[in-house]
């Protein structure tokens, strides 16, 4: 798995600067007050600080900007980071300080001059969020990134606080390795096998094979891989931190390897980037591995169904009729509206063996949701509005976007076959609603869920907050934030 940033904290001397080499980071605020380590800055810089504290740049500049100033006359440093923070910062913007310190030093060193900051723990954590790079199939090894050092008054108290917050870095992390591994490296087994792994971390892993599904009547689920090589399977990953025998919280991912479109097939452009339609299974992956890091204290299932939509002899098509484990039929309209037959299946054993508090599944499942909500946000749809405030307040204050669309009969009507009890599309209306109608068709009427369309969010073309362009890791944050909040125990 890619390494996190090396970040380590120590006593917060403001006078030792001349002397440091690499990069080093002060603190002004927003009115332009100076700490000791930023008046020792501005006093060996002869008032380069100063006089950028005066500058339009400095006015124009908001909490958690950080302005460089390049090769600073008396000090040793290559360059000299002024992050713009309050006293009372916020976490998000003590984090988005921190991500831009990432992106403006490089790999270089750094020196973090944070004094009595309150929320330096955040601080790191955007450090820690932002120096990713997916380097592992690029035969020029890339340079090692120097180490963060974060001077403060109380250095102890700090990497305590940083611990759980690392622990959701790595679970990013891992979703992030996972969306950006090619479909020839990560196969359907080759995911099953590094989910496995996380054994070691007191997570308990079963692995359900074909003929699992089979007898268990997920035909969905297998008719969508049928036509590959790759064999189907369901991943079970189980955390049992919480109160014993309490109905756990279930996640559920898409997992499609690689979607060609099947026979539906899709247009040659762009299709290289349908490594990423697992990004559900990802997510569910990383925020696993989050909460056995950290020892969360709730029971939280993960489950994820692993396929490869391929054209061949042996695939679904267009106009094939399938019964679902639930027992209801499925006319195939379109077999690249492959994920949702993946998820119905896995849905309904999940309730079936589960009984779980409740249920979040998340899939790249629709480019409508891009029409709708670009990159922004991602498709929130519920039954219940409890568990929806609960998840939007988390992600809203994890900084990840996220917006709720609605559910309703008119487009439920658009699922009607003829010959099945349902077709797996609806047409191109409300495209996204469709589906997720499609899948409350295998909720049950007891059971709170979310669905989650990241189909926008999972994998950008272009550098986020957080991350550099592709795989965002979205949603590990927002769902460890709700378990955290919502179904620990006290």
């Amino acid at each position: 798995m890619s390494a996190l940033t090396p970040i380590r904290f120590s006593s917060y001397d403001p006078k030792s600067l001349a002397d440091i080499e690499g990069h080093v980071a002060i603190v002004v605020t927003p009115e332009g007050t100076m700490d000791q380590a930023a008046r020792s800055a501005n006093r060996l810089t002869k008032g380069a600080v100063a006089r950028l504290i005066a500058s339009e740049s400095f006015a124009k500049a908001k909490p958690g900007h950080v302005i460089t100033l390049a090769w600073p006359a008396g000090l040793a440093a290559e360059a000299l980071h002024v992050v713009i923070l309050s006293r009372r910062m916020t976490p998000v913007e003590a984090r988005k300080a921190g991500a831009k310190l990432a992106e403006a030093r490089g790999t270089s060193a750094l020196m973090v001059k944070a004094g009595n900051m309150a929320r330096a723990a955040d601080l790191a954590f955007g450090l820690a969020l932002r120096g990713y790079s997916f380097d592992a199939h690029k035969t020029a090894s890339s340079d090692a990134r120097g180490e963060v050092v974060i001077g403060h008054n109380r250095p102890e108290e700090i990497e305590l606080a940083y611990q759980p917050l690392m622990a959701v870095a790595e679970g990013v992390h891992m979703t992030r390795d996972l969306v950006s591994e090619p479909a020839n490296v990560l196969t359907t087994t080759e995911f099953a096998d590094r989910l496995t792994e996380m054994k070691s971390l007191g997570l308990e892993v079963e692995v359900l094979e074909e003929a699992d599904l089979e007898s268990l009547g997920m035909r969905t689920l297998l008719c969508v891989g049928q036509g590959s090589a790759s064999p189907s399977k369901v991943v079970v990953m189980s955390w049992n931190g919480g109160e014993a025998g309490a109905a756990p919280l279930a996640l559920v991912g898409k997992g499609v390897v690689f979607d060609t479109g099947g026979i539906s097939l899709k247009p040659a452009g762009g299709m290289e980037d349908m490594t990423m339609d697992m990004g559900g299974a990802g997510v569910v992956a990383g925020t696993m591995r989050a909460l056995a890091l950290r020892k969360a204290k709730a029971n939280v299932v993960g489950l994820v169904g692993l396929v490869e939509n391929m054209p061949s002899g042996t695939a679904i098509r267009p106009g094939d009729v399938v019964t679902s484990m639930k027992g209801d039929t499925v006319e195939i309209i379109n077999t690249d509206a492959e994920g949702r037959l993946v998820l119905c299946d896995v849905l309904w054993y999940t309730q079936e063996r589960f009984k779980p508090a409740g249920v979040i599944d998340l899939a790249t499942l629709t480019g409508a949701v891009i029409v709708g909500l670009g990159h922004e946000n991602a498709g929130v749809f519920s039954n219940d509005d409890k568990l929806c405030q609960a998840f939007l307040k988390a992600a809203g204050a994890e900084d990840e976007g996220a917006w709720r669309l609605p559910l309703g009969q008119g487009y439920d009507d658009q699922l009607k076959s003829n010959i099945a009890d349902m077709k797996n599309v609806g047409g191109r209306p409300g495209g996204a609603i469709t589906a997720a109608q499609f899948l409350k068709r295998f909720i049950k009427d007891e059971t709170p869920w979310i669905h989650l369309d990241i189909a926008g969010v999972a994998s950008v073309k272009s550098n986020t907050t957080y991350a550099p362009k592709g795989a965002t890791g979205w949603g590990v944050m927002s769902l460890n934030r709700l378990v955290r909040d919502q179904f620990e125990d006290e």
